[in-house]
């Protein structure tokens, strides 16, 4: 990481005050990796090293830090100073900064803005948060469809430094309903002379501005989009939303589920900043609900109590069937919360995907089951701890493992599912959840299958 690499470094030229150094390690320097660099030093340091930064791309690297270290920087600077940061930065990243701070700052910073900045500021905070509201800018270019392409391309060489991306132009009219959104290239590569209104064929794609993001996540990935604008009802042009936002949403949704998958509530900030009482409470009460649920195992072993006494030999072989069908079962449950995240599975493929799981796991299942038959029918051979009726044994044993493996990914593909249907996020049936779920079915068909196979010979 840049960060670790140039960190002692930046540390020693600030001690030395050789901030002229400093000046020169960042020059030419993207800004994405100035702010990787200002990330990873000591939080003292930071706020030293980004007023070194030119003006041009102070702005720029703010935008690339988190939201608390840009409070902390922005703390740190004057007010002239930080006032003309805030107005300089676009309306997405202030929104995410601003919705991130506690009431009684964002009311300060928000009196560091100009009227223009402070409304569009209050009018993206007043959107749900969550909603694409909160994720667009009011920073793009419109063009009339009665303009010619000599016009257009005079407007945009105009005000296009205003512009958040000059990928996509839109199209408006008089009252700024959007009509239409064309991509740039149709503008250089027609005649001067040519209208506005003959480039453009009134298909577009938007997004409202009450919808989640998880739909905008789902639309810019559906129809493989770096922008789309953002209308309220009456197709009123209010911003516009860049693919640079769904790429942090996308992460944030990721994140999410894998901690989820993992058996346990998703964090609500990064690991670092959670505090050790918030990681307890987060990871208890699955720890509880997958305890409470194993303790029905102990009373299915109980249940085969006597079966055991008969035949202690039975044991042996219990983490084994416990282990396959939970391991299946997990297996089935991350495929599938998967597919569903992707949009690769609908409910109504339901019967397909168990058809699908019931098919692998009899042959799963059965590539282990024979596994533990010849596990037991070798090691026979050279002790007598699995008895004389060992082939038997061996036979339960491989009819058990193949019962739960299937069972276990039935059971992990169709859970996801269920939980889909009744409007519940499916990440919930986590893999520890659907293993302890399995872990009680499975001993039940494990000693059902001993009793009916071995009752007269062991048992």
């Amino acid at each position: 990481m840049l960060g670790n690499l140039l960190g002692p470094e930046i540390s020693e030229l600030i001690e030395t005050r050789n901030f002229g150094a400093i000046r020169g390690l960042f020059e030419g320097m993207p800004a994405a990796d100035i702010g990787e660099i200002i990330s990873e030093i000591a939080e003292e340091n930071q706020a030293i090293v980004f007023r070194l930064l030119p003006q041009s791309n102070a702005t720029e690297v703010l935008e690339y830090l988190a939201p608390d270290e840009q409070e902390r920087i922005i703390r740190n600077l004057g007010n002239e100073e930080a006032t003309r940061i805030l107005n300089d930065m676009s309306d997405d990243d202030r929104t995410a900064l601003l919705e991130e701070l506690p009431a009684a700052i964002v009311t300060q910073l928000l009196t560091l803005l100009s009227p223009k900045e402070q409304q569009v500021a209050r009018t993206l905070l007043g959107y749900p948060e969550g909603s694409v509201g909160r994720l667009m800018t009011t920073e793009f270019l419109t063009v009339r469809p009665d303009w010619t392409i000599g016009q257009s391309l005079e407007h945009i060489r105009t005000h296009g430094n205003d512009s958040e991306t000059l990928n996509v132009i839109y199209v408006t009219d008089a009252s700024g309903r959007l009509i239409d959104d064309v991509y740039i290239r149709e503008f250089l590569v027609r005649p001067l002379e040519a209208k506005v209104d003959a480039i453009h064929d009134n298909r577009f794609l938007a997004l409202r501005a009450t919808d989640t993001q998880e739909v905008a996540l789902s639309l810019f990935k559906k129809y493989d989009r770096n922008t789309l604008p953002v209308v309220d009802s009456s197709d009123m042009l209010l911003g516009i939303v860049t693919v640079d936002d769904m790429l942090d949403i996308q992460e944030e949704v990721a994140t999410e589920e894998i901690q989820k998958i993992g058996g346990m509530e998703a964090l609500d900030t990064p690991y670092m900043e959670t505090t050790v009482a918030e990681m307890i409470r987060k990871r208890a009460i699955w720890l509880v609900v997958l305890f409470v649920g194993e303790m029905f195992t102990a009373s299915a072993i109980g249940f085969f109590e006597d079966e055991l006494k008969k035949a202690v030999v039975l044991s042996l072989f219990v983490p084994l069937i416990m282990s396959s069908g939970g391991n299946s079962g997990s297996q089935s449950s991350t495929l599938i919360i998967r597919a569903l995240a992707l949009g690769e599975v609908a409910l109504r493929d339901w019967w397909r995907i168990m058809h699908r799981e019931l098919i692998a796991g009899a042959a799963l299942g059965s590539m282990l089951g024979a596994l533990g038959f010849a596990r037991i029918a070798v090691w026979s051979q050279f002790t007598d701890a699995y008895g004389p009726h060992y082939l038997l044994l061996g036979v339960a044993v491989a009819i058990a493992v193949t019962g739960v493996v299937m069972w276990g990914t039935l059971t992990g593909s169709m859970l996801p599912l269920i939980l889909r249907r009744f409007g519940l996020d499916p990440a919930t049936s986590c893999a520890p959840f659907v293993a302890t779920l399995v872990d009680v079915t499975g001993l039940l068909i494990y000693f059902g299958s001993a009793v009916l196979l071995l009752r007269g010979t062991i048992m």
